[in-house]
């Protein structure tokens, strides 16, 4: 491996916590080990969540005292930042980040490499990222079904995009214990409630699932739409449902499932769900992004239409209806993830990208 020194500022739009930001230390451990010096530059804070677990990887994070639609602002004080600590290489993550960035590395001359995420693009921001993709020198997909998005919505030639599936399955991660007979089926999801999330589709499924099976279902997650789902669920008569708030633990969390749920309109890769399926659990999900991939008919899961409740109900259903059957399903997606998104291929994949990186250059301009 070279040994060219290189500082990559990794450029984020804020340090909320979630799915997006879970894998972020794994990615930073990567580099890191490869030799380069990485620090995260933040935007925005919002809730601060995913900051805990970066520091706790021994990254410095700097963060933004400002909002998310001052982008000019933003773009002052990032310019600032970044010619202050001088980085190499910048590394940018969700559009708004990326679109600042690519200004700053172009003003700057620091080559930019850019994570694409999001399965789901505003139309505006799919034209703004169009515009500007070839100021980003390497494009990175976080899945399979985001890398064909990216190369169809922006217009990225193949030598600038690649695939890096931002799951790393961990095969120590913790599992959960299989269902006994006389318990009630636990049916858990992570996610914030908001629309794209598909809560509300799965409120209707529930209204229509028929089983003699006592059952659960309990949302991990926050959001401006608790109220609303609430009230629709009291509306239909739902009473299997409780929403828990945000998973600090979201390990211990799946611990405590027996079946996954993902009602999603739209995903990319959807940690969420693979680290369900890594926790041993069988998932229901929308065929969406990568999910139609993972799930094994069947096998390890039913995948749905997205905003289909009918579907969902029959899919819970079914699984409802054969608990015994539920650990066995579980420990075949476990199987599957981990034969996927081992550490050694994810770890492999983000050096390749390093080296690629080194062979960019910089013109470090800092006046």
């Amino acid at each position: 491996m070279s040994s060219a020194p290189i500082r990559i500022a990794y450029v984020i739009n804020s340090v909320e916590g979630g799915g997006a930001a879970s894998p972020v230390p794994a990615v930073l451990g990567v580099l890191r080990d490869g030799g380069a010096e990485v620090v995260v530059f933040a935007l925005t804070a919002r809730d601060r969540r995913g900051e805990t677990a970066i520091r706790a990887a021994g990254f410095d994070v700097h963060v933004r005292d400002g909002g998310e639609t001052d982008h000019a602002a933003a773009l002052r004080w990032l310019d600032a930042s970044l010619r202050h600590w001088a980085p190499t290489h910048l590394w940018t993550s969700l559009t708004r980040a990326t679109l600042l960035g690519q200004i700053v590395g172009l003003r700057r001359g620091w080559p930019v490499v850019s994570w694409q995420h999001a399965a789901f693009l505003k139309l505006a921001n799919r034209i703004l990222l169009r515009a500007m993709q070839r100021l980003s020198r390497l494009w990175v997909g976080d899945s399979a079904a985001v890398t064909a998005l990216t190369a169809q919505r922006l217009h990225v030639p193949p030598d600038r995009l690649i695939l890096w599936s931002i799951f790393r399955a961990d095969p120590a991660a913790r599992q959960a214990l299989p269902w006994r007979e006389g318990q009630t089926v636990r049916i858990g999801s992570l996610g914030r409630l908001h629309r794209v999330k598909g809560y509300d589709v799965l409120i209707e499924a529930l209204a229509l699932v028929e089983t003699r099976t006592r059952y659960e279902v309990v949302i991990a997650g926050d959001g401006a739409e608790r109220a609303a789902l609430s009230a629709r669920a009291q509306a239909l008569g739902v009473t299997a449902l409780r929403f828990a708030g945000y998973a600090a633990d979201p390990a211990a969390f799946l611990a405590d499932c027996h079946v996954y749920v993902q009602p999603s309109r739209s995903e990319g890769l959807c940690v969420a769900a693979h680290e369900a399926m890594q926790a041993g659990l069988p998932v229901v999900a929308s065929a969406v992004g990568e999910l139609p991939g993972s799930i094994v008919e069947g096998e390890t899961g039913f995948t749905v239409p997205p905003g289909d409740p009918v579907a969902l109900a029959n899919a819970l259903s079914r699984l409802l209806a054969d608990p015994p059957r539920l650990a066995a399903m579980g420990q075949a997606g476990r199987a599957r993830v981990l034969a996927t998104f081992g550490p050694e291929r994810f770890a492999a994949t983000g050096r390749a990208i390093l080296e690629r990186m080194r062979a960019f250059g910089s013109r470090g301009r800092a006046s």
